[in-house]
Protein backbone atom coordinates (compact mmCIF):
# COMPACT_ATOMS: atom_id res chain seq x y z
CA UNK A 1 0.00 0.00 0.00
CA UNK A 2 1.15 3.58 -0.65
CA UNK A 3 2.66 5.38 2.34
CA UNK A 4 -0.07 7.08 4.38
CA UNK A 5 -2.99 5.42 2.58
CA UNK A 6 -5.17 3.49 5.03
CA UNK A 7 -7.77 0.81 4.32
CA UNK A 8 -10.31 0.99 7.14
CA UNK A 9 -12.60 -2.07 7.42
CA UNK A 10 -16.24 -1.16 8.06
CA UNK A 11 -18.50 -3.36 10.16
CA UNK A 12 -22.09 -3.89 9.11
CA UNK A 13 -24.61 -4.65 11.88
CA UNK A 14 -27.67 -6.41 10.44
CA UNK A 15 -31.03 -7.42 11.85
CA UNK A 16 -34.57 -7.89 10.54
CA UNK A 17 -34.88 -4.14 9.88
CA UNK A 18 -31.84 -3.89 7.64
CA UNK A 19 -28.33 -2.80 8.61
CA UNK A 20 -26.23 -0.03 10.18
CA UNK A 21 -22.61 0.91 9.43
CA UNK A 22 -20.34 3.56 10.92
CA UNK A 23 -18.59 5.27 7.97
CA UNK A 24 -16.27 7.79 9.61
CA UNK A 25 -14.77 8.28 13.05
CA UNK A 26 -12.86 11.55 13.42
CA UNK A 27 -10.52 10.14 16.08
CA UNK A 28 -9.09 7.69 13.51
CA UNK A 29 -8.20 10.40 10.98
CA UNK A 30 -5.04 12.54 11.03
CA UNK A 31 -6.95 15.63 9.83
CA UNK A 32 -10.47 16.95 10.56
CA UNK A 33 -13.17 16.54 7.90
CA UNK A 34 -14.62 19.80 6.56
CA UNK A 35 -16.98 18.66 3.77
CA UNK A 36 -18.81 15.50 2.67
CA UNK A 37 -19.76 14.68 -0.93
CA UNK A 38 -21.94 12.00 -2.49
CA UNK A 39 -21.77 10.90 -6.12
CA UNK A 40 -23.59 8.34 -8.23
CA UNK A 41 -21.64 6.71 -11.07
CA UNK A 42 -22.86 4.35 -13.74
CA UNK A 43 -20.96 1.15 -14.47
CA UNK A 44 -17.91 1.95 -16.62
CA UNK A 45 -17.32 5.48 -15.27
CA UNK A 46 -13.79 6.43 -14.28
CA UNK A 47 -13.56 9.45 -11.97
CA UNK A 48 -10.11 10.97 -11.62
CA UNK A 49 -7.29 10.72 -11.20
CA UNK A 50 -7.07 13.98 -9.26
CA UNK A 51 -4.66 15.29 -6.66
CA UNK A 52 -4.47 18.36 -4.42
CA UNK A 53 -1.28 20.41 -4.25
CA UNK A 54 -2.42 22.17 -1.07
CA UNK A 55 -2.73 18.82 0.70
CA UNK A 56 -6.45 18.04 0.93
CA UNK A 57 -6.97 14.48 2.18
CA UNK A 58 -9.96 12.29 1.29
CA UNK A 59 -11.83 9.44 2.98
CA UNK A 60 -13.68 7.31 0.41
CA UNK A 61 -16.48 4.80 0.96
CA UNK A 62 -18.60 3.09 -1.68
CA UNK A 63 -22.01 2.80 0.00
CA UNK A 64 -23.69 0.83 -2.79
CA UNK A 65 -22.14 -1.09 -5.68
CA UNK A 66 -18.44 -1.83 -6.24
CA UNK A 67 -15.47 0.29 -7.27
CA UNK A 68 -11.89 -0.34 -8.27
CA UNK A 69 -8.77 0.68 -7.60
CA UNK A 70 -9.29 -0.48 -4.05
CA UNK A 71 -12.15 -2.95 -4.49
CA UNK A 72 -14.56 -1.45 -1.98
CA UNK A 73 -18.31 -1.59 -1.79
CA UNK A 74 -21.01 -4.20 -1.27
CA UNK A 75 -18.60 -7.15 -1.36
CA UNK A 76 -15.88 -5.43 0.68
CA UNK A 77 -17.21 -2.80 3.11
CA UNK A 78 -14.20 -0.59 3.74
CA UNK A 79 -13.19 3.04 3.63
CA UNK A 80 -9.94 4.29 2.10
CA UNK A 81 -8.09 7.30 3.51
CA UNK A 82 -5.95 9.07 0.90
CA UNK A 83 -3.55 11.64 2.37
CA UNK A 84 -3.01 14.94 0.61
CA UNK A 85 -0.91 15.11 -2.58
CA UNK A 86 -1.64 11.48 -3.63
CA UNK A 87 -3.52 11.09 -6.93
CA UNK A 88 -6.82 9.26 -6.48
CA UNK A 89 -9.84 8.13 -8.45
CA UNK A 90 -11.93 5.07 -9.12
CA UNK A 91 -13.68 2.97 -11.74
CA UNK A 92 -17.33 2.04 -11.17
CA UNK A 93 -17.47 -1.74 -11.62
CA UNK A 94 -21.26 -1.53 -11.12
CA UNK A 95 -23.63 1.39 -10.78
CA UNK A 96 -22.45 2.79 -7.47
CA UNK A 97 -23.09 5.38 -4.80
CA UNK A 98 -19.83 6.86 -3.52
CA UNK A 99 -19.41 8.95 -0.36
CA UNK A 100 -16.27 10.91 0.34
CA UNK A 101 -15.27 13.15 3.21
CA UNK A 102 -12.62 15.79 2.55
CA UNK A 103 -10.39 17.89 4.79
CA UNK A 104 -10.88 21.14 2.85
CA UNK A 105 -13.99 22.86 1.53
CA UNK A 106 -14.19 23.15 -2.27
CA UNK A 107 -13.44 26.67 -3.56
CA UNK A 108 -14.89 27.27 -7.05
CA UNK A 109 -12.79 30.43 -7.43
CA UNK A 110 -9.52 28.68 -6.56
CA UNK A 111 -9.99 24.91 -6.95
CA UNK A 112 -7.12 22.72 -5.80
CA UNK A 113 -7.73 19.91 -8.26
CA UNK A 114 -5.11 18.73 -10.70
CA UNK A 115 -5.41 15.80 -13.09
CA UNK A 116 -3.52 12.72 -14.16
CA UNK A 117 -5.17 11.32 -17.33
CA UNK A 118 -6.97 7.99 -16.89
CA UNK A 119 -4.91 6.60 -19.78
CA UNK A 120 -1.51 7.75 -18.47
CA UNK A 121 0.99 4.98 -19.25
CA UNK A 122 1.73 4.51 -15.52
CA UNK A 123 -1.87 3.54 -14.69
CA UNK A 124 -3.85 2.64 -17.81
CA UNK A 125 -3.20 -1.08 -17.20
CA UNK A 126 -5.08 -0.89 -13.87
CA UNK A 127 -8.53 -0.28 -15.37
CA UNK A 128 -10.88 -3.06 -16.47
CA UNK A 129 -12.31 -0.93 -19.30
CA UNK A 130 -10.59 0.48 -22.36
CA UNK A 131 -13.44 2.89 -23.17
CA UNK A 132 -14.59 4.48 -19.91
CA UNK A 133 -17.36 7.01 -19.43
CA UNK A 134 -15.55 10.26 -18.49
CA UNK A 135 -16.43 13.81 -17.50
CA UNK A 136 -15.55 16.50 -20.03
CA UNK A 137 -12.70 17.61 -17.76
CA UNK A 138 -11.27 14.10 -17.35
CA UNK A 139 -11.62 13.42 -21.08
CA UNK A 140 -9.72 16.62 -21.89
CA UNK A 141 -6.78 15.92 -19.58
Amino acid sequence: MIDGVQLIPLRRFEDERGWFMELMRASLLPQPVKQSNLSFSRKGVIRGLHYHERGQSDLFACVHGMTFTADIGDDNPAAVFIPGHHAHGYEALTDCLFLYHVTEEYDRDDPDEHEVPWNDSRIVHLWSTESPILSERDAAS
